[in-house]
């Protein structure tokens, strides 16, 4: 069995509670870092983790955090984006119902670390029934001196509140969440200046991923170093997966990166292999915004090596042959999987959420629907297949954020990888129409 770290007591009875959880140590990160090491020090601990952030983009939290600015008598903020609403991304969800008591614990020893009194929680409409049992686990803390004024008498305060979304993917952006936090539209800001010198209200923040924040726990009470050492290169630790589509075994696992793409598919500790002894088509790796890659190039790379669950392993090859990690939203597709029915769930996501801030965004995604909708339905030609591509490109890279890039990457991996399969629908519109039948049925 790999190592867990975040999911070790996930099966404890009433892990929910704060009596459960203080007894399996809980809250021993907080009693460590206020009252016998300082905010550098905890930094520094960071750093020498390796740790990246869990929300998709993996930039260096230890990194992130000594980028926050300190101007003498101006508030910090963190905020954790619980925003998640990446397609084939669950495992914030399930962490936090699970084990809320864990993230509690991680932002207020993040917060000390950051020299921030007041943070916040920001969790997407969609997960209300879990604000209830976060805003318990607070009260919980609170009774328990665990947040407050004069913690644990070392002088140090901290508020922490939960802040309920509206449902839109953009927020999950972390400087569309600030706006909306604010109780603005949630639009990306243009940066400079990140959040980390202007963020909420204008003062320095820091925005960090549920898991990310939740795993600053373990460095704390065991060292950076500790955490270092497992894993792989710069991919250390352990990495929660959101395992769905045709495999045995849904739900959340913990990993230590480092393991195959095959034992992670294939094993019993983990997936236990595709639904019905079907054969493997594809995989998306990293939630929906991620390159798709075919069977071949996800279980090896391009050189014949067998692929990693690392950031590095899942992006070696560039984009030509290799993906993501990205969110850990790792969706699993057999033989029977139509590429280009699943390529058009993803342009109408991507058209529907787009903030419509940015023109090659706002109209990129809505005309890659609409010819994913002529070509799904047998009106294609070979010309639309082409302008998809050029529509993708022209949107890569040109946006404010990165939704843009999140929206053409799925088009030009599944044209990369599966245009016979495009080609199929637009040679043969008679042969296809069975094969819709049902799924323009679901749609409707």
């Amino acid at each position: 069995m790999g190592r867990k770290i975040l999911l070790k007591h996930i099966n404890e009875p009433g892990i929910q509670g704060y009596e459960t959880y203080r007894r399996i140590g809980g809250y021993a990160s907080v009693e460590k870092a206020v009252k016998t090491m300082t905010p550098d020090a905890i930094v520094e601990e960071v750093k020498k983790s390796g740790l990246r952030g869990r929300g998709g983009a993996g930039f260096p939290t230890g990194m992130k955090w000594s980028f926050l600015a300190k101007p003498e008598g101006v508030n910090r903020y963190l905020v954790c984006n619980a925003d998640e609403s990446e397609p084939g991304t669950f495992k914030d969800r399930y962490l936090m119902e699970k084990i809320p008591h864990l993230l509690i614990e991680g932002m207020i020893t993040s917060s000390f670390a950051l020299g921030a009194h007041t943070s916040y929680i920001y969790i997407r409409g969609e997960y209300f029934y879990i604000v209830n049992i976060l805003e318990k686990a607070i009260e919980e803390a609170y009774a328990n001196g665990w947040l407050g004024k004069n913690i644990l008498g070392t002088g140090y305060d901290l508020d922490l509140y939960v802040h309920v979304g509206a449902g839109a993917y953009i927020c999950g952006e972390e400087t569309a969440l600030l706006e909306s936090l604010e109780g603005k539209r949630g639009n990306p800001r243009i940066k400079p200046p990140f959040p980390a010198i202007k963020g909420l209200w204008g003062c320095p923040t820091v925005v960090n991923n549920v898991e990310t924040i939740a795993s600053v726990v373990s460095i704390v009470n065991d060292g950076g170093d500790a955490y270092a050492a497992l894993g792989i290169g710069r991919s250390t630790g352990t990495k929660l997966i959101s395992a769905s589509g045709h495999i045995n075994k849904p739900g959340v696992y913990e990993i230590e990166m480092g393991i195959t793409v095959e034992d992670f598919i294939y094993s019993d500790e983990y997936c236990g292999g595709i639904l019905n002894g079907k054969k493997l088509k594809a995989v998306v790796a990293g939630g929906s915004s991620v390159p798709i890659l075919p069977a071949e190039l996800i279980l090896k790379t391009a050189n014949g090596e067998k692929r990693l669950m690392s950031y590095e392993g899942l992006s070696d090859g560039g984009f030509a042959t290799g993906t993501m990690l990205g969110s850990g939203g790792f969706i699993v597709m057999d033989e029977t999987t139509n590429i280009v029915q699943n390529l058009y769930t993803f342009a109408r996501f991507y058209h529907h959420e787009s903030c419509g801030q940015c023109s090659p965004c706002r109209e990129g995604t809505a005309w890659m629907e609409k010819i994913m909708h002529k070509i799904l339905h047998g009106h294609g030609t070979l010309a639309d297949v082409d302008l998809l591509w050029e529509i993708q490109s022209k949107i890569e890279g040109n946006t404010i954020c990165p939704l843009g890039d999140a929206a053409a990457w799925p088009v030009a991996s599944a044209i990369r990888h599966f245009r016979s399969e495009f080609e199929e629908y637009v040679k043969n519109p008679e042969s296809i129409k069975e094969v819709n039948h049902l799924y323009n049925t679901q749609l409707a």
